[in-house]
């Protein structure tokens, strides 16, 4: 059994039983509280005790977390007011990551991999336009086509609009003004630099999942200072990873720690303006997760901003001060008295307006999975540095990287882009063939009537090849155009 993870102390310290961490957890508190340090603290004794870590550094501070400790006089001080006896100063093993691929090794994705729904969430799309998208999805599965990156989305999208009619009985209806809006919001998106996310080779979670020599859990750390700039990017690509470790971890029964903690930081994001299969999704994810042996903790600034079906499966939580300012302020500090079990010596609303940076209110499971009474704590210092790191030092993280060079190059295989750019080139030269084929042939004479009927099926036929030829093809040139000319990367 793993030693408890110590949280931080007031009257009594107060741990989190590895058994229980994957039951989750809520770090709340308003800016500059001290969520970050605690967030920190936190990754850093999972990491100790051999459990690997994902977080986003949405601040660019906690890469410091790669670095060992020390100089720091506040921290001194804190060590010394806990009586931590077996503090020490040391780094953790880290990988750093980037969908940009600029201050860790690149993040990808498929296409395929992130599906409509979220796709759909990502695009801000209707009902009507969300339906198209799933319709393209399903053509490309029925036909074998991949759906790797953004320029097999777009031929698609370009495939089912000039064959709408033909597909209504199949699939439904297309419309054209759906695909035009999809394809814009397609174009925006690159501008963001989210075509560098969708690609191969794709993330494989068992990556996110190492230890190092000594057992400790390596922690894997996002760089999302800029990331963090396109919200439902962010949001979208943090949940589409939580699917993802949902969908493909085995089943773990009880575990005496977790295989894996995710934190969510700026978790409002993913739930602001969601729509209601989405937050279902979440909540299902959030439920049954743990079950893989993952733990998930949201940190955010009120507790008000996790959905209550959300909220209540969050056994451990750290919550730092609120303001109370306004009305709504005032709610929110009630709503996270309310969600700790009441401790007779704290007046809980008053104390969390009240704490200063560094203290926090906390409530762990026990080891029945019963939350405790709230206790006020100072919280303990991580033995990593506080904030950000030199680029060199990044550099050197990397260089010791145990995926160093498997994400840095990107690959294209044959997809739907190159199988719908195919198809149109065999049409347009079918349709040359044809001009050059009637070109060598004597002309019939003017008084054959099925003669004249044949050319008018022919004439018909080489028209339609002609459109489908050219206009796809045009689509597909600007998809490869689009890589030279103006794409932010």
């Amino acid at each position: 059994m793993s030693a408890p993870i110590l949280i931080g102390k007031g009257e009594v310290p107060v741990h989190i039983l590895p058994n229980m961490a994957n039951r989750h957890g809520l770090v709340a508190g308003a800016t500059g509280t001290g969520k970050t340090v605690t967030l920190q603290r936190l990754a850093e004794s999972f990491s100790r005790i051999g459990v690997p870590v994902f977080l986003a550094d949405v601040k660019g501070d906690l890469a410091g977390i790669s670095q060992a400790g020390g100089g720091n006089q506040k921290v001194a001080e804190r060590v010394q007011q806990l009586g931590l006896t077996d503090f020490a100063y040391a780094p953790c093993p880290v990988m750093f990551w980037d969908i940009l691929g600029e201050q860790g090794h690149p993040v990808r994705a498929t296409i395929s991999e992130m599906g409509p729904l979220l796709l759909g969430r990502l695009l801000n799309l209707n009902e009507t336009q969300e339906g198209v998208l799933t319709i393209a999805f399903r053509l490309a599965d029925d036909n074998g086509w991949l759906l790797l990156d953004l320029k097999d989305l777009r031929a698609m999208l370009a495939y089912i609009g000039e064959n709408a009619d033909g597909l209504t009985t199949t699939y439904g209806n297309v419309s054209a003004a759906s695909v035009g809006a999809i394809q814009r919001r397609l174009l925006t998106l690159e501008e963001q630099g989210a075509e560098r996310l969708f690609g191969e080779p794709a993330l494989r979670i068992e990556d996110l999942m190492q230890t190092d020599e000594r057992g400790r859990g390596y922690v894997n750390v996002l760089a999302a200072d800029k990331l963090i700039q396109t919200p439902a990017l962010y949001s979208t690509f943090l949940l589409w990873l939580l699917s993802e470790l949902y969908e493909t971890l085995p089943e773990a029964g009880d575990l005496d720690k977790p295989k894996l903690v995710f934190f969510f930081d700026e978790a409002h994001l993913l739930f602001d303006e969601a729509p209601k299969v989405l937050l279902d999704k979440v909540e299902q994810v959030v439920r049954l997760i743990r079950s893989k042996g993952v733990g998930v903790y949201f940190v955010t600034q009120n507790p008000m901003d996790v959905p209550d079906s959300v909220l209540g499966q969050l056994g451990h939580r750290v919550q730092h001060a609120l303001r109370a300012f306004t009305p709504r302020d005032q709610m929110g500090v009630r709503t996270a008295a309310e969600t700790f079990r009441p401790n007779p010596k704290l007046n809980t609303e008053r104390v969390i307006t009240e704490l200063a940076v560094g203290e926090a209110l906390a409530s762990v499971l026990d080891a029945g999975g019963s939350p405790t009474v709230v206790e006020r704590i100072f919280v303990a210092p991580p033995g990593s540095r506080i904030g950000a790191i030199e680029p060199a030092d990044r550099a050197a993280v990397m260089e010791a990287s145990l995926v160093k060079g498997i994400y840095e190059r990107a690959v294209d295989r044959v997809s739907a882009y190159e199988i719908l750019k195919q198809r149109a080139d065999a049409a347009a030269a079918t349709v040359t063939a044809q001009a050059e084929t009637k070109a060598q042939t004597p002309p019939q004479p003017r008084t054959a009537p099925a003669s004249r009927a044949q050319s008018a099926v022919e004439a018909f036929a080489s028209s339609a090849m002609r459109s489908l030829g050219t206009q796809l093809g045009r689509v597909l040139v600007r998809g490869i155009m689009g890589s030279l000319t103006g794409r932010r990367r």
